[in-house]
């Protein structure tokens, strides 16, 4: 691995945008950050839910796949993992308590889908920067 695309790859997932700015592609990068900044605020705007993680802490590696299956729905595991690729927006979003749902809202499923496809695009984004730096793409 080439250390400048590890760079860009975790620059990319911090803040949307930043590994291709710091590779000084600019345009890339603002409308990057423009675009998973609006996916995010406009599913918060609906309502949506930001997932955190519900594991206990796992003493053995039996607990880890117990836990898994105890409290919740396996499936917000996912969610947790989709909501991650938002990088600081995620954690302001812990943070501030932003995106707690509202699932009284019409809007509310909309808005949680637009959080988590947000955060799904900037895991694709990060990529792109890493294979930008390690010279796999221009």
């Amino acid at each position: 691995m080439k250390l400048k695309g590890v760079v860009a790859l975790v620059l990319g997932w911090a803040v949307p945008g930043l590994g291709h700015a710091v590779q000084k592609k600019y345009l890339r990068a603002a409308l990057f950050f423009v675009s998973i900044f609006a996916m995010t605020g406009i599913g918060l705007a609906m309502g949506g839910k930001v997932y955190p993680m519900y594991l206990e802490p796992p003493r053995t590696a039996f607990q880890v796949v117990l836990n898994l299956f105890k409290k919740e729905n396996p499936l917000t595991i996912l969610a947790f993992f989709a909501d991650l690729g938002n990088g600081l927006f995620y954690a302001l979003s812990r943070l501030f308590a932003w995106g707690g749902g509202q699932l009284e809202r019409a809007t509310f499923e909309f808005g949680t889908a637009y959080i988590a496809g947000a955060g799904l695009l900037n895991f694709l984004v990060a990529i792109d920067a890493y294979d930008i730096g390690a010279g796999k793409k221009k």
